[in-house]
């Protein structure tokens, strides 16, 4: 214990100053990261508190997996239930969980994979390469509403299947899906079930508690964390981990899925950030609803005939999918950057110019598609700056529609 104390205290402390230097312009990490790990300017504050809330034993990688892992399902299951492999976002989290389940696949004779055709790429152009390397990969579509059916998705469930993947809320519509329904189904079945979770962890917070998953997967940055930090949470089923191999070569970090330097600091700030929505989300919460409300209403009241695209229903507080008709939606986004920043894709499609996937699937004709945008806040959005947004990209909006 004396030798980790010494080592954090010379080593880890100049990451954590790093961190808060490096973006001290975000004043909402920045002085929760010094009040946590730092009075005046010394790490070792209270190592053993510290070491309560992070970690399990006294070596500095595990301290890096501890601290996303405590905060990441606080009050789900126990620490020995779960374990944690960061890496550069939920795209390589989704890669790892999806490709590194081939050779279990093959060896088992479990050779179909069971999707939607709306998840986000990193899942769809992972489970495309699969589908050209022997594997049978069956694609759920959602109806108008832009939730898929549970049922849909279990009625596909056979003997060979070996992994059922399904995003938690869509990227570009905000719809939740019926992840609880299909975990509580297949958690009987010899059916292993990954739950894509960057849309809504730090936001569902009791709804992610709830869901039975085998692998979940979400990026910091979308919890106001750190840019180029990912989690892929896999949850032991009596006392096994799920049969993830490594998809890269070189290390036997993060037991041996997933080679490479553990990028401290960027973990920490991962970390952190989950502790900081853990506690603000049900506050978070009621700033989302409100924003909503008031984005609605500026919608209501500018004239603009416009349709929300997804059964608001199973929406989100913090998105919107709306189309604007007589609205190209590429000339707003280009005539509107002053006021707000809005998109009709996901920033992961953004270089593309073809018709939204996700939209195509739900049906709708290529009018609504082209005149749709996405409009999205969060926990840092100021409503009265949002107003202020939205108004803007309104009245821009009036005069295209004339």
């Amino acid at each position: 214990q004396n030798v980790f104390k010494e080592f954090v205290k010379n080593e880890f402390r100049f990451a954590i100053d790093d961190f808060g230097t490096g973006y001290s312009n975000y004043g909402y990490m920045r002085d929760r990261t010094f009040d946590i790990v730092k009075v005046d300017r010394s790490f070792v504050t209270d190592i053993d508190k510290l070491k309560d809330n992070y970690l399990m034993v006294s070596f500095i990688i595990k301290m890096a997996h501890e601290m996303g892992l405590h905060v990441c399902i606080e009050g789900v299951e126990t620490k020995e239930e779960l374990s944690c492999v960061k890496r550069l976002g939920a795209t390589e989290s989704n890669n790892i969980a999806i490709r590194g389940l081939v050779d279990y696949g093959k060896k088992n004779g479990k050779m179909h994979i069971i999707t939607t055709a709306i998840e986000h790429k990193a899942v769809l152009e992972t489970v495309k390469h699969l589908s050209e390397n022997g594997f049978e990969v069956e694609f759920i579509k959602p109806g108008i509403s832009g939730r898929v059916n549970a049922s849909d998705v279990l009625d596909k469930v056979r003997e060979d299947t070996l992994l059922v993947s399904v995003m938690h809320v869509n990227n570009e519509t905000g719809i939740i899906q019926p992840v609880k329904e299909i975990g509580d189904a297949l958690n009987q079945k010899d059916v292993l079930f990954h739950v894509d979770a960057t849309q809504s962890c730090g936001k569902l917070v009791d709804e992610i508690r709830g869901i039975k998953y085998n692998m979940l997967s979400f990026s910091a940055h979308k919890l106001m964390g750190p840019q180029g930090v990912g989690v892929l949470v896999l949850k032991k089923n009596r006392y096994k981990l799920p049969p993830v191999k490594n998809i890269m070569y070189g290390g036997q970090q993060e037991h041996g899925i997933r080679p490479g330097t553990i990028p401290v600091a960027l973990v920490a700030g991962c970390g952190m950030a989950c502790e900081i929505a853990s506690a603000e989300y049900k506050e978070n919460a009621k700033k989302a609803i409100d924003i909503k409300k008031s984005v609605l209403q500026e919608l209501d009241a500018s004239g603009v005939e416009y349709s929300i695209n997804g059964d608001p229903e199973y929406c989100v507080d913090t998105t919107i999918n709306v189309s604007l008709k007589g609205v190209s939606s590429e000339a707003l986004m280009i005539s509107t950057k002053q006021f707000c920043g809005v998109s009709n894709g996901s920033a992961c499609t953004s270089k593309s110019y073809s018709p939204s996937y996700v939209l195509v699937a739900m049906g709708l004709d290529n009018d609504t598609i082209e005149c749709s945008l996405r409009i999205s806040w969060g926990a840092g959005t100021n409503k009265d700056e949002a107003i202020k947004g939205i108004r803007g990209l309104l009245d821009v909006a009036k005069q295209f529609s004339l």
